[in-house]
């Protein structure tokens, strides 16, 4: 569609809120956005262009078609808008790089419920706290809920191991409460259940009122152990560091939001706040922003944080007026359950907070700037070390695991700017190379690699700027071989290791060797490359061992392919807890017969071992239940 039709079309829309939608010649949806009036907003971008922004302009350029959807009211259309932003992620909406992966703290049902990290809320079965900001966070929720009530944190499950062992040595030391010797009754360990809801629900001033009650009562019951482990749990809540680790840090009274801007580069900082103490802090940088790309990037940042969580504080303070926050406020009262405003504070405690984030947004888009200053001096050396034409700026480096030649894998692991890139890490089985053919299987892995990306594989592309190898100047070869069999020339060196297993040179495939140790921070870089290469490579391997070692425990079971293997593994998790399942146990996943099957071969297995030397002098050495107990 012509520029003038698309201003004519915008021109003759209704004077009603709603959804416009900016598609390109494709078909492609590349903006979203909402409107008290359709008319007058979509008009904007057909007018006065030399007042747009180059983010504007860009986007405009591109412009073929729009579409409009009629809302009823403002809110309406900002729900909308926030719903096919999520859906379609248009390439010039701002979008929070982060929006996934937010895990929760899950609760399992039954006598005895055990804690469990989820990346989703999908289980009917489960009950859900968070989410929260990282995997790390989730899990230091979890260990201070089982340290706080005395959780037990062993892989037993409960109550089908209640007294088949004795308690390990986390019972010994007063550090759990001991299901497992049948004393905890399914009514105990409930309360105690019960009382970690409370905190994941941020009630942690009610469950202090209940355990100073319990105390109390325990005390005057002459039950004095009982006594002091509710006086231990009420020291811990007292301790905000407690309510903050459990909640994720997200129970905020009041968070203040402010932005900088340098050039093109913006960062936003959030800083919430409880009673007027700073818990937490966020911080979000984009690219490509100028600053009267600001109050838009504001408004989508607050949508797009604040519904990840599904939460919201009392009170949002920015260091700029929005246009209009009233659609706004109405949309995060509905997350949080009540009402909720968003200020601009002039005076006070508020405006303090406020400027507070603002110095945080600067210091942290300076502090970004001198990184990438010192990345791009490091790549420069690296590149002149090398006497390459450009920068390296994407590296991607490879590395082959493997067990006296058995169950090869391969690594990549992909360098941007200096930084590890993880969402671009891959990895390799080797599939054609014999085992233990460490060239063989480089040069097979490298030449999958390449012909992905020439078949035109947006997973396999960019290429990198360099190869780095894990290896001398045998897989050098090899893999210069892979390249000029493509027709590409694209540097690669070997990583050199010395006697002490640390990078100490790169070699290229006519052997020069340039040394590294004379340069520190190069060293630095090209070791902690090779160290992360061997990282993932060696984590992959012993992944597929232990599949390979758990396959097989369970291989010659009539019956027993390899689904019903994945749902007893998914059931048990471990093979020692499916030799301690009872019949009626395993029969409950897979059909009955199969069931017996595998309780006969695993009960020959115990008994042939009964029946060796080894195995009658392990069973008469004292403490064999586990080796954990005597460490």
């Amino acid at each position: 569609m012509e520029f003038e039709q698309l201003k004519q079309k915008a021109h003759d829309l209704p004077r009603t809120p709603g959804v416009y939608i900016m598609k390109d010649k494709t078909g492609t949806i590349i903006y979203i956005g909402k409107a008290k009036s359709l008319r007058s907003r979509v008009s904007q971008y057909f007018a006065n262009l030399a007042s747009h922004t180059a983010k504007t302009r860009q986007m405009v350029s591109r412009i073929d078609s729009f579409e409009t959807i009629f809302a009823d009211s403002e809110f309406e259309a900002l729900l909308l808008e926030n719903t096919l932003i999520k859906k379609h992620k248009p390439k010039y909406n701002i979008l929070l790089k982060d929006d996934k992966g937010y895990p929760f703290v899950a609760i399992g049902k039954g006598e005895y419920p055990r804690f469990s990290i989820e990346s989703a809320v999908k289980d009917r079965d489960l009950e859900y706290f968070g989410p929260y900001g990282a995997r790390g966070s989730a899990k230091a929720a979890i260990e201070m809920l089982q340290q706080t009530f005395l959780l037990p944190t062993c892989a037993r499950v409960f109550p089908r191991d209640i007294g088949k062992d004795r308690p390990c040595l986390r019972y010994q030391m007063k550090k759990c409460c001991g299901v497992c010797t049948g004393k905890v009754s399914p009514e105990e360990y409930g309360a105690l259940i019960d009382q970690c809801r409370s905190l994941l629900k941020g009630n942690d001033k009610d469950l202090e009122k209940q355990l100073t009650a319990d105390m109390e009562r325990y005390a005057e019951a002459l039950e004095f152990e009982k006594a002091a482990a509710c006086r231990d749990r009420i020291r811990n809540l007292q301790k905000m560091g407690l309510r903050h680790t459990v909640t994720g840090g997200r129970l905020s009274d009041r968070d203040a939001l402010a932005y900088v801007t340098r050039g093109s580069r913006a960062c936003i900082s959030l800083l919430s706040f409880v009673q007027g103490n700073l818990i937490d802090k966020k911080v979000t940088f984009f690219d490509g922003l100028e600053e009267n790309d600001m109050p838009d990037a504001v408004e989508s940042y607050i949508k797009q944080y604040y519904g990840i969580f599904q939460s919201a504080p009392r009170e949002v303070c920015l260091a700029a007026p929005l246009e209009d926050t009233a659609p706004l406020e109405e949309y995060l009262s509905g997350l949080r359950g009540s009402r909720v405003e968003i200020t601009c504070p002039q005076r006070g405690e508020r405006l303090r907070q406020v400027r507070l984030a603002e110095s945080n947004a600067r210091l942290e888009l300076e502090t970004l700037e001198k990184r990438e200053q010192k990345s791009k001096k490091l790549l420069e050396l690296l590149r002149d070390a090398l006497s390459m034409d450009r920068l390296p700026e994407r590296i991607e480096a490879f590395d082959i695991s493997n067990t006296a030649g058995d169950l090869p894998v391969a690594s990549m692991t992909v360098f941007v700017g200096g930084k590890a890139s993880k969402k671009d890490y891959k990895k390799y089985k080797i599939k054609t190379a014999a085992g233990g053919d460490d060239y063989g299987a480089m040069a097979e892995v490298l030449g999958r690699r390449l012909d992905r990306a020439l078949a035109g594989d947006a997973g396999f592309l960019p290429l990198p700027d360099l190869f780095l190898i894990d290896g001398g100047q045998g897989q050098t070869q090899m893999a210069a071989g892979q390249l000029q069999a493509r027709g590409l020339d694209i540097p690669v060196c070997g990583m050199v290791k010395d006697d002490h297993h640390r990078t100490r040179a790169l070699v290229g495939a006519d052997g020069h060797e340039i040394g590294l140790r004379a340069t520190p921070p190069l060293f630095a870089l090209i070791g902690r490359i090779q160290e992360e290469t061997h990282r993932f490579a060696i984590e992959y391997h012993r992944e597929q061992r232990s599949r390979e070692m758990r396959r097989s425990q369970l291989d010659g079971i009539a019956g027993l392919g390899p689904q019903r293997r994945k749902k007893l593994l998914d059931r048990f998790g471990t093979i020692r807890a499916i030799r301690a399942a009872d019949l009626e146990e395993l029969a409950a996943v897979v059909p009955r017969g199969v069931a017996e099957n595998i309780k006969r071969k695993f009960g020959e297995e115990d008994a042939d071992h009964q029946r060796t030397p080894a195995g009658q002098a392990a069973d008469a050495a004292p403490g064999h239940d586990d080796p954990a107990d005597h460490r």
